[in-house]
């Protein structure tokens, strides 16, 4: 990413699954950050062919286009490749956003490639974009406790105590994707990972 020039378009995809059933679990939170990146440009989302909520814009400085896949995150891959497709973006300029157990509660990690930690929605795509070579914008939930299925985990709501720093979690991690964006991923690691 710290190639690519300001007319070089970015997508950022918001990993979670639709319909009100959804909204605030854990899950989901790759919807939240990408709807305030949405805010902050001051722009609505449209259905979009690919299966797609998408908008256009302008992140950091660059041209961007924000995505949530309308399909369930299992089958995130096929929304996510058909937008990159329709807007010519190419794999390495994809920035997904998405929940991460192996991280604490709120804590916001970025990087290039690697695996898919048995995530269902990284995996799909990374099937369908046929390579792992996107960044990811990982936001921790942390494990689950006790012994709690981690697929039950992440379709829970977040807790009372995580939802009181919930938005300002959000909005960190938003400041985090556009940083990616904007600056490239060396320095966007290197603002974000030292917090």
């Amino acid at each position: 990413m710290t190639s690519a020039s300001a007319d070089e378009p970015v997508l950022v995809v918001g990993l979670g699954n639709p319909g009100p059933r959804y909204v605030a679990n854990r899950h989901n939170v790759g919807f939240l950050v990408v709807d305030e990146l949405a805010a902050r440009v001051g722009g609505k989302f449209k259905a979009h062919k690919a299966g797609a909520e998408v908008l256009e814009c302008r992140l950091g400085g660059r041209r961007a286009v924000l995505a949530k896949p309308r399909s369930f995150m299992n089958v995130s891959g096929g929304p996510v490749v058909g937008t990159a497709r329709f807007y010519k973006i190419d794999p390495a300029q994809v920035v997904v956003v998405h929940d991460e157990l192996d991280l604490p509660y709120a804590a916001v990690r970025l990087k290039l490639g690697g695996g898919e930690n048995g995530h269902n929605g990284l995996r799909s795509i990374s099937k369908s974009l046929g390579t792992r070579d996107y960044l990811r914008v990982r936001f921790g939930i942390g494990r689950p406790p006790g012994r709690m299925d981690p697929a039950d985990f992440v379709l829970r709501d977040f807790s009372a105590t995580e939802r009181k720093e919930l938005a300002l979690s959000v909005d960190h991690c938003a400041d985090a994707t556009e940083a990616l964006v904007s600056k490239g991923l060396e320095a966007a690691q290197n603002l974000f990972h030292a917090r």
